[in-house]
């Protein structure tokens, strides 16, 4: 007996090498985590169960029979962050570069349909060369049973991918289906052809940072939710993200002890908006001040910043925020902004997360790129969002809302449960300049008559008093008492019963 215990504990101790130290040396030398270290620094201490160990590659062409690893370059298992269960998979580069074969994604499978089951966050470390070249067809059969379960997953629990390594080829697509796919500064990419590929085609010289790195897919592609310095503060990043969501999406997102006053009044917000009307302020603040703890974890932060997505906690609860962010392109909505905000919406809405709006939108951006690149159809998105979604809706019209961007954003119409607006909210089709222009086309060469015009038309419509007196704003509220009303319209909303007609699935414009 003690023989056969030995020799369990020899084979472990053989499959927790991996590829063995000189391989672990190099990956150390990268500045990176093994994969068995990235689950150790995501998961609470001792929680990780590991599922097959001892699991190898059937393959005999070229050599493989003679290159065997237990485990065969992925990490699987269970564990729990900060003492919620969650289901992780941690690719191994230093097992044949971490590439997968047909049971490196038998066992990624394995663990999804388990999640799915029981109802746990799926979280992903992706550290691999891709494909194994030598089990051809097998392989590729393999990564497209890992996008099956990718989409029948989708909706049902959180999906989060982190980027550790190389990632290129069929290997994008996991993450891509994911709902929030961080990435490392300097170590890790995404491509779908590499570098040299895409010099021999299309003759562009450009290197893999360039072309699929964290700055990349933070900053331009939209294909990444957010950049870290290192392994290890995206891990810490990660586990802070899954504290602020639900398990799946049978259950209500957690509530954690706040240390923040619900009657908290901030006088500071009574001046936030500046008096002149085209001038800027940073959305960033309100949203802060509204916030337990002034905690705010944003989603996409370098991606379209004229408008904000992310979590923030109300009396311990979580809640989604999209804010329009007038520093940035005075706040316009335009493609980007419509992409990454009705994503963000969806998710929230998928997974029973309220959705705090905060509007200042003088608009949709206008010029021919926007309309080449379809912003009717962009912007539809997110008006498709906000309009199918059943979750708690509360709005806040800060400033401007003109035009059918009033609309977009969660109005009354697009069955918003609380829409309040400060004083200051100017609610028309448009602003009082072009539409008096319009109006009074034919006072266009007296000054002083379209001065008293656009004059008469901001006493009339540069207020929130019109919408209110139609009953399109619940409340003129205070800005100084925002989060006061904000958090008790959350609570008043906490037994919500609302479903859309049945249907197979709807036909978002994508």
């Amino acid at each position: 007996m003690k023989d056969i215990l030995e020799q369990l504990e020899e084979r472990r101790d053989q499959a927790r090498l991996g590829g063995g130290q000189r391989r672990i040396d190099a990956q150390h030398s990268k500045g990176k985590l093994t994969a068995r270290e990235r689950i150790e620094v995501l998961l609470d201490e001792g929680s990780f169960e590991e599922f097959d160990m001892f699991v190898a590659h059937r393959c005999v062409d070229f050599g493989m029979e003679k290159q065997k690893y237990p485990g065969d370059g992925v990490i699987t298992g269970w564990g729990t962050i900060n003492g919620r269960m969650v289901y992780v998979y941690s690719q191994d580069f230093t097992v044949l570069g971490g590439s997968l074969s047909e049971t490196h994604a038998g066992k990624i499978c394995k663990i999804m349909d388990m999640a799915i089951k029981n109802g746990a966050p799926i979280i992903g470390m992706n550290d691999s060369g891709g494909a194994r070249i030598q089990e051809g067809v097998a392989a590729l059969g393999g990564y497209a049973d890992v996008f099956q379960k990718n989409v029948l997953a989708s909706g049902v629990v959180p999906q989060i991918s982190v980027i550790m390594g190389p990632c290129a080829g069929g290997a994008v697509y996991s993450p891509a289906i994911t709902d929030f796919i961080f990435m490392i500064k300097d170590s890790s990419y995404m491509f779908v052809t590499g570098p040299d590929v895409v010099k021999t085609v299309t003759n562009e010289i450009v290197t893999a940072e360039e072309l699929g790195g964290a700055k990349t897919h933070t900053s331009k592609s939209s294909v990444a939710d957010g950049a870290y310095d290192n392994d290890m503060e995206a891990l810490f990043e990660v586990r802070r993200l899954v504290d602020l969501l639900p398990l799946n999406n049978r259950e209500k997102p957690p509530v954690r002890p706040y240390f923040d006053s619900h009657s908290r009044v901030e006088d500071s917000l009574d001046t936030i908006i500046p008096e002149n009307a085209n001038a800027s302020y940073d959305m960033h603040e309100l949203v802060t001040k509204l916030a337990d703890e002034g905690d705010f974890f944003e989603i996409q932060k370098d991606f379209a910043k004229n408008i904000l997505t992310g979590f923030v906690r109300l009396e311990g609860s979580t809640v989604g925020v999209v804010a329009n962010q007038p520093l940035v392109l005075a706040g316009c909505l335009d493609i980007n902004s419509s992409r990454k905000a009705a994503r963000f919406v969806r998710f929230c809405d998928a997974f029973e997360i309220p959705i705090l709006t905060l509007v200042d939108v003088p608009g949709f951006l206008p010029g021919t790129s926007q309309e080449y690149g379809g912003v009717i159809k962009h912007g539809a998105k997110l008006l498709f969002a906000y309009g199918e979604a059943t979750v708690p809706k509360v709005t806040v019209i800060a400033r401007k809302a003109y035009g059918g961007a009033y609309d977009v954003m969660a109005s009354k119409h697009l069955r918003g449960d609380f829409n309040y607006a400060w004083p200051t909210a100017e609610i028309a089709v448009m602003g009082a300049k072009g539409a008096t222009e319009i109006i009074h086309r034919s006072d266009l060469g007296d000054a002083e008559k379209i001065a008293a015009h656009t004059q008469d038309y901001e006493d009339r419509f540069a207020n929130p008093f019109v919408a209110a007196e139609r009953g399109f704003i619940d409340e003129v509220i205070m800005p100084r008492n925002t989060r006061i009303r904000v958090a008790r319209a959350f609570a008043s909303l906490r037994n919500k019963q609302l479903t859309n007609p049945w249907k197979k699935h709807d036909n978002i414009p994508l």
